[in-house]
């Protein structure tokens, strides 16, 4: 029974451990997006390139609360395939705004994958610490960090080399083109994110189907916890003062975090660097929280307890941000 047990955490593990690099290699495919439809699309201003940022991580806040509505309906398990499914939509929402290179119908692809996201992440969360023992909680999180970071820093380079590939030639090209030859070569450019869209929406829905007859347990909906909060003597989990602080450090956290990967392309290029050296940089900065990680693994709680390496790495922020 106790092996049986064992095997069937190690598979739930494996089965959330693929979700997590799902969820890393669509979220940081938006570095590389960025460069390339504001070349696609045409667009006039730096800021109108970042709207792919702001249309992605807004189906978070958008959805956030929803999404827990949406799980008591489904259920964790299957709130996941309903994820799933949904991000497959907005990868399909490629084919015609790639056809047509409307900038609005990319945005509203990456709004609807955004959105299954938020679905899918709230879904699978709670696996990663009910998958084996509370005490080794804070291990897979580490892990699934990983997962999600190698995937961030694998996309962009799948899809720089695709799509950004002697970009810079491009731009040089179509300085000298006239009207009708310039529409043509941002055709074919456009092009060029049909197939590993298609690749992704069809891995997707695989990946749905496999969740959904995967041997996962059921995460019955967290009713019996809200009575564990009158027993605490609190009326909602909003009069916990951490839980604010949490939300204020993770809102923080990833503001840094978005900026620092989705920017970087556009910085090096403000340094007067060519595109097929700038498009590799989002994958050093995520080999760099990659071996964060493993540090994390390795030295906490051994050598560092977890408040002094957060104070630690608070600190070391600001004076690196300075």
């Amino acid at each position: 029974m106790m092996e049986q047990k064992k095997n069937s955490y190690s598979m739930g593990i494996i089965i959330i451990g693929i979700l997590f690099f799902i969820f890393g290699f669509v979220t940081w495919l938006n570095a590389t997006l960025i460069p390339y439809l504001k070349i696609a699309c045409e667009l006039q201003h730096e800021w109108q390139g970042y709207l792919v940022t702001f249309a992605f991580y807004i189906a978070y806040f958008i959805m956030a609360l929803p999404s827990s509505w949406v799980l008591r309906k489904t259920g964790y398990k299957n709130g996941m395939m309903l994820g799933l499914l949904v991000m497959a939509v907005g990868a399909l929402l490629f084919i015609p705004a790639a056809m047509t290179r409307t900038y609005g119908l990319f945005l509203l692809g990456l709004f609807i994958m955004g959105t299954g996201l938020s679905v899918l992440q709230t879904a699978s969360n709670p696996y990663v610490i009910e998958l084996g023992p509370a005490e080794s909680a804070a291990q897979r999180v580490s892990i699934m960090g990983i997962c999600n970071k190698v995937a961030g820093a694998i996309s962009p380079l799948i899809l720089g080399s695709i799509m950004l590939k002697d970009i810079d030639l491009l731009e040089a090209k179509l300085q000298t083109m006239d009207a009708v030859q310039k529409a043509a070569e941002l055709d074919f450019l456009a092009s060029k994110s049909i197939v590993p869209y298609v690749v992704i929406m069809v891995s997707l829905v695989v990946l749905a189907l496999f969740v959904r007859f995967s041997p996962l347990p059921q995460i019955e909906d967290p009713e019996e916890e809200e009575g564990s909060l009158q027993h605490s003597g609190k009326s909602s989990i909003f009069s916990f003062p951490h839980l604010w602080i949490g939300i204020v450090t993770l809102f923080l956290y990833v503001g840094v975090e978005v900026i620092a990967i989705d920017t970087i392309i556009g910085y090096a290029q403000s340094m007067k660097m060519d595109m097929d050296t700038a498009r590799i940089f989002p994958t050093y900065g995520m080999i760099a929280m990659i071996i964060g990680y493993i540090i994390g693994i390795i030295a906490i709680p051994k050598y560092i307890s977890q408040e002094k390496a957060l104070a630690c790495c608070a600190a070391l922020g600001v004076i690196l941000g300075i």
